[in-house]
């Protein structure tokens, strides 16, 4: 008996392994698929600008990096003895004018470093739906809790979305025209914009990556390095798939860990070679061995457990250098 209908998926070409170098850019539940690539020690770099939900902050990011536009003392704020930029997430707030202007200029200079050497890139789209702000008639990244009265509130349409994976494409192949591109849509429901408004939302997501990857001029498909951009349905997997309130957390928004270990497993099945997954089966063995709280940390037996944990971490980082274990 058949109890689940299963989205078909092939293996890609050009897998993810221990070389690769990773930039994943997006939404929330990148970073979720983002920490799962960092447990296994994959070389990655997740949101430099933090969150960033929609199409066009993160066409931002990636114009502003390839560009080498620095930001300016005009382009961050103020609030409640923080300060912060539009084009941010918070976690790049800082005390002083100054050092927030350090934060964003030296994280742009990361990101730029990480598109030129990338072997793949990441994005996840989270919402349509954009706020602009009154004063500057700049769409934002980020809200960072200002008056609702200073934005507008306007939801993409598909041709704007489709336009704006076209730039952040050409962005990406003006300094790297050898990385692969992933794009997904966030299973996170933005419930807060509304049902009927997050369907609408998800769905001009999902039409204009489509559009995008399959435009009707083919000679237009087999230019501008659409060849080495594709599709995994995280969002599909989770609506298909897990459809039940049982792989959702207590917010029934979010997916649970049930649901993102799945999704990963998907995810893996897909974009990571196999020749490396008895590498990745040390890694998390590693893992758990250092997460393991013992009831007796002077025991004989434990000391023999961290000596053979210590031998398993230093075997594998002859092998792979730029390991990194948290002790």
């Amino acid at each position: 008996m058949k109890l689940q209908t299963n989205i078909p998926l092939e293996k890609e070409g050009n897998p993810i392994n221990y070389q690769s170098k990773l930039l994943l850019l997006g939404s929330c539940f990148v970073k979720n698929m983002g920490n799962k690539l960092k447990f296994y020690q994959f070389k990655t770099i997740l949101n430099p600008f933090g969150i960033l939900f929609h199409p066009l902050a993160i066409e931002n990011l990636v114009s502003r990096a390839v560009k080498e536009k620095p930001y300016q003392a005009e382009e961050v704020f103020e609030q409640n003895g923080r300060w912060l930029c539009f084009d941010a997430h918070s976690d790049l707030a800082a005390n002083s004018k100054d050092s927030l202007l350090e934060n964003l200029n030296s994280t742009l200079q990361e990101t730029q470093k990480r598109l030129h050497s990338a072997s793949h890139i990441m994005i996840t789209l989270g919402t349509a739906w954009v706020y602009r702000n009154h004063s500057t008639q700049k769409i934002v990244a980020n809200c960072h809790k200002v008056p609702q009265k200073e934005f507008g509130k306007e939801l993409l349409t598909i041709k704007e979305i489709e336009s704006s994976l076209e730039r952040t494409l050409e962005c990406i192949s003006e300094v790297n025209k050898k990385a692969t591109v992933v794009f997904t849509v966030s299973p996170v429901r933005h419930l807060k914009d509304g049902f009927v408004e997050n369907q609408r939302s998800k769905a001009h997501l999902i039409a204009a990556v489509n559009g995008f990857l399959s435009p009707q001029d083919v000679t237009l498909s087999q230019s501008k390095g659409r060849s080495r951009v594709h599709y995994f349905p995280s969002y599909e997997i989770m609506m298909d798939e897990l459809r039940d309130y049982r792989f959702y957390g207590k917010d029934l928004i979010h997916p649970n860990e049930l649901a993102v270990d799945y999704i990963w497993e998907r995810l893996k099945s897909v974009w990571i070679s196999e020749e490396i997954y008895p590498v990745m089966e040390e890694v998390e063995g590693i893992q758990k061995g250092l997460e393991h709280r013992p009831l007796n940390p002077e025991s004989e037996a434990h000391q023999k457990f961290r000596t053979s944990l210590e031998a398993k971490i230093t075997y594998l980082k002859e092998r792979y250098p730029l390991m990194h274990f948290e002790r």
